[in-house]
C-alpha cells in the first residue's frame, strides 16, 4: 500500500501536531510541503484535493481528510485502535475530546488572536485582553496537568501532542510559565515525544517570522 500523503506546513501548529501523530504511530508517510507564504494553498490543484485549502490534510490512498483533530482520530482509530493515544475506555476518551476541544477552541484561538492581531493587521502592542485570555488558557492548561503527568491521564494521548504544538509555539514566543510549575515539568517531559525535533525547528522557524513583526512582551 502507497504512503499516506500529508500535506504540511511547520508554521501551523495543527499541522505539526499530525505530524506528531505520524511519528508517535510510525506511520508511512509522504510529506508534501505545502508553502503557505507564497499562497500554494490556493493553487487549483491544492483546492481540487480541500476546497477549504487549509493544513493539515491527508490522503489516504483517496480518502482525502482535513482537521487536525479528525485526522489525528482517524489515524489511530484505522492504523492503531489499540493505542493508548486515543485510548478506547469511553471514560478516557471522553476527557481525551473535552481536552481536544479545548485545545482547539481556547487554547489555540487564544494564541490565533495574538498573532493575527501582529502579523496580519499589523498591532504593534498586544492588548491586556488578548495576553490575559491567553495566560487563562495557560492556567487551565496547567490546572490540568496538576491531577496527573499527562494531560488528559496518567500516559500521552493525542491531547499532549495536540496542546504540546500551541504550547511550545507560545513559550517560544516569550510567554512567561514560570508560576505554572506543572506545565513546566510537563514540557520537560513531551522532550521524549517522538517527533519533538520536527516540532522544535518548525517552532524555531515560526518564531522568527513573528519577531520579526513583534518582538515585545507577550
Amino acid at each position: 500500500m502507497a504512503p499516506i500523503i500529508f500535506y504540511h506546513n511547520a508554521l501551523s501548529g495543527p499541522s505539526r501536531f499530525v505530524l506528531l501523530v505520524f511519528r508517535s504511530l510510525r506511520l508511512d508517510v509522504e510529506i508534501r510541503n505545502i508553502d503557505l507564504r507564497s499562497q500554494q494553498q490556493l493553487t487549483p490543484e491544492f483546492i481540487k484535493i480541500n476546497p477549504q485549502h487549509t493544513v493539515p490534510t491527508i490522503d489516504d490512498n483517496g480518502f482525502i481528510l482535513w482537521e487536525s483533530n479528525a485526522i489525528a482520530q482517524y489515524l489511530v482509530e484505522t492504523y492503531a485502535p489499540e493505542s493508548p493515544l486515543y485510548p478506547k475506555d469511553t471514560k478516557a476518551r471522553a476527557l481525551v475530546n473535552q481536552r481536544l476541544q479545548f485545545y482547539m477552541g481556547t487554547l489555540l484561538q487564544r494564541i490565533r488572536a495574538i498573532i493575527i492581531g501582529v502579523i496580519k493587521e499589523g498591532e504593534k502592542n498586544i492588548s491586556d485582553l488578548k495576553r490575559s485570555h491567553l495566560y487563562e488558557a495557560l492556567g487551565y492548561t496547567n490546572g490540568f496537568l496538576s491531577e496527573s503527568d499527562w494531560i488528559a491521564g496518567n500516559h500521552v494521548t493525542l491531547a499532549d501532542l495536540a496542546i504540546y504544538v500551541t504550547v511550545s509555539t507560545i513559550v517560544s514566543f516569550g510567554a512567561d510559565i514560570s508560576e505554572y510549575k506543572f506545565l513546566g515539568a510537563w514540557l520537560e517531559r513531551c522532550k521524549t515525544l517522538p517527533g519533538f525535533e520536527e516540532n522544535s525547528e518548525g517552532v524555531k522557524t515560526f518564531t522568527a517570522v513573528f519577531k520579526s513583526f513583534y518582538d515585545g512582551k507577550v
